[in-house]
């Protein structure tokens, strides 16, 4: 099994860390401190359990099974090319990737224009287009995302978020206050569901082609070779994250008295290096928000360009490249609040699945490898998380209340297990069909 030097390992584990962290990293953690308060604690557990345990089992069982579409193939093969292309469409250019182009822009950007401009589209435009082409110019060459994310970016990200730290030590903010109402209840749970706004977890999914595209780059090219570096990376990059989340949801506690209420974890923390810096804060902030935002950009670039390569060889990754970046710049440009709003009802959708299709494989042994735990299990999930995820365009299911967890923002849960357990009866019944037949064939 061929074995990474230390730094090799090291500067691939960090490319890795700056291709999650994107705006949703910076974000939600220091608004999860403010709403949790002195439950902090509680719901930072919860939040770390999706937003940094679900993305380490995701980018070992994409290592594991040699892809996503392998994984999602124990489900069937079409099931597996439609949750695939779904999933890379929806983290790229449908989503993700316009989030983080848009909200570089209005974190980097808007607050150094004046109202004349903001009141207009072209500013965005402008900027969207300069951002993409630069996205474009980085993902052209895999090879070297190692060298240009692991090197420049991610320790560029790293000073100035250590930097906010070491104001708040020297500037104490304040002491941490009551939770709202929200995170007074159940802040566990409210935790991990405010993990799924990340979006990490679906992204590692889609990471896996990019890291061991890296490895190979760098001489390993054995299958143990590749799961063990990709597994190793993705933990190392996990406990990068679980630091700066720790750091950003404890300026947010802290800021929760001090700086009075807000609406989404930005003014969080444009509030806190206000309070830190003044308003030289601010253009911090703006870098820090372009770099996590282009990282994360460029990664989902790549990912996605390198998938649809293997899906239809025709289309050079190059050509790939430049669909992503236009189609991404073109969804920018219809805002960052119409994305978000659009984007909590599909996380609702697909999020769910790939819990599922993350957490089967670790128990594969257990239940035999039935495939019919796969599809019965996958088949309740999604629709009930489709139920549950068009409810928030706005359409009405009464029926889903009665559900346990319902209220919680679980309700695919149960029917997930009900699937599994149905599931793996109807294995065993075919099992044993299979011997019985065989026994009378005389085998």
């Amino acid at each position: 099994m061929e074995k990474l030097s230390k730094k090799d390992l090291l500067l691939v584990s960090l490319m890795l860390f700056s291709m999650f962290f994107g705006a949703g990293n910076l974000i939600f953690p220091p608004l999860l401190g403010q709403l949790s308060g002195t439950n902090l604690v509680l719901s930072l557990g919860g939040f770390m359990l999706s937003a940094v345990g679900l993305p380490i089992l995701a980018v070992a069982t994409v290592a594991k099974a040699n892809g996503l579409q392998s994984v999602a193939g124990r489900v069937g093969k079409t099931f597996a090319l439609v949750f695939t292309i779904l999933i890379y469409l929806s983290i790229g250019p449908f989503l993700g990737i316009p989030r983080a182009g848009s909200l570089a822009f209005e974190m980097g950007i808007k607050p150094f224009l004046p109202d004349s401009l903001n009141a207009s589209a072209m500013p965005l435009l402008a900027y969207t287009l300069c951002y993409f082409a630069l996205a474009f110019w980085l993902s052209l060459k895999p090879s070297k995302l190692m060298d240009r994310l692991g090197k420049v970016l991610t320790p560029c990200i790293l000073i100035l978020i250590a930097s906010i730290f070491v104001g708040s030590i020297l500037k104490p903010i304040g002491a941490f206050s009551a939770p709202t109402s929200y995170y007074s209840g159940n802040p566990v749970l409210k935790g991990f569901l405010d993990g799924y706004m990340t979006m990490d977890a679906i992204a590692a999914l889609n990471f896996g082609i990019v890291i061991a595209f890296t490895l190979k780059e760098r001489g390993v090219n054995s299958e143990k070779g590749l799961i063990s570096n990709t597994i190793k990376s993705g933990v190392i990059a996990g406990l990068v994250l679980t630091v700066i989340y720790i750091v950003l949801s404890y300026l947010g506690a802290s800021a929760q008295g001090t700086l009075g209420s807000v609406e989404n974890g930005a003014q969080s923390l444009t509030n806190i290096v206000l309070y830190l810096f003044g308003s030289k804060g601010i253009i911090i902030l703006s870098i820090l928000f372009s770099l996590a935002c282009l990282s994360t950009s460029v990664g989902l670039i790549t990912s996605c360009s390198k998938y649809f390569t293997t899906i239809i060889p025709k289309v050079s990754y190059k050509t790939w490249v430049i669909v992503l970046c236009l189609s991404s710049m073109l969804f920018a440009n219809v805002g960052l609040n119409k994305i978000l709003k659009f984007s909590i009802p599909v996380l609702n959708i697909i999020y769910p699945m790939a819990i599922v299709l993350i957490l089967l494989p670790f128990a594969h042994n257990l239940f035999k490898g039935y495939r019919q735990v796969y599809q019965l299990c996958m088949l309740f999930t999604s629709v009930f998380s489709l139920l549950s995820g068009l409810e928030g365009f706005g359409l009405n299911f009464s029926f889903l209340k009665v559900i346990p967890l319902a209220s919680e923002g679980l309700v695919w849960v149960i029917p997930s297990i009900v699937g599994a357990v149905l599931g793996f009866v109807f294995g065993l019944i075919k099992d044993k069909n299979s011997r019985t037949e065989c026994e009378n064939e005389g085998f």
